[in-house]
């Protein structure tokens, strides 16, 4: 039995087709159908309402100036008020820092304009650092 130099090119593209390497015209169009190829991406269906964004700003500016009226209505009992006041805001700038970044890594974190990602940022940024000054100064826990 000999075997011509064609004939083991014929045994590797079997072997290969075997595998379903293929190159690309060895598929049917059942397999293309099957995997969705001729299909356009489908658009995620979104059940957040449109202004979401702008009621969690709302909520969170909110929050942010009953939390800054409280700690503010009496005066500050720290003698050094103002680096007490740069450290409390930095540790809150930190935590919504942190959670912006968790934000991210859920893929959370996108937003159309840059209107609403500035409104959304300064308010969490604003919220956090208000609740860091309500725990500071009134919980008692730090003084």
């Amino acid at each position: 039995m000999s075997w011509n130099f064609l004939d083991v090119f014929d045994v590797i593209f079997d072997v290969l087709d075997l595998f379903g390497s293929g190159f690309g015209s060895s598929r049917s169009t059942s397999d293309r159908k099957s995997l969705n190829y001729d299909e356009k991406p489908q658009k995620k269906e979104s059940k957040i309402s449109e202004y979401f964004t702008e009621k969690v700003s709302a909520g969170a500016l909110i929050l942010a100036a009953f939390s800054f009226f409280i700690v503010f209505k009496d005066p500050l009992p720290v003698q050094n008020y103002t680096q007490t006041l740069v450290v409390a805001s930095l540790i809150g700038v930190s935590i919504s820092f942190l959670v912006f970044f968790v934000l991210h890594v859920l893929e959370l974190y996108y937003f159309k304009t840059l209107l609403k990602l500035l409104l959304f940022s300064c308010s969490v940024i604003a919220f956090f650092i208000s609740v860091v000054f309500y725990l500071y100064f009134k919980s008692g826990l730090f003084i």
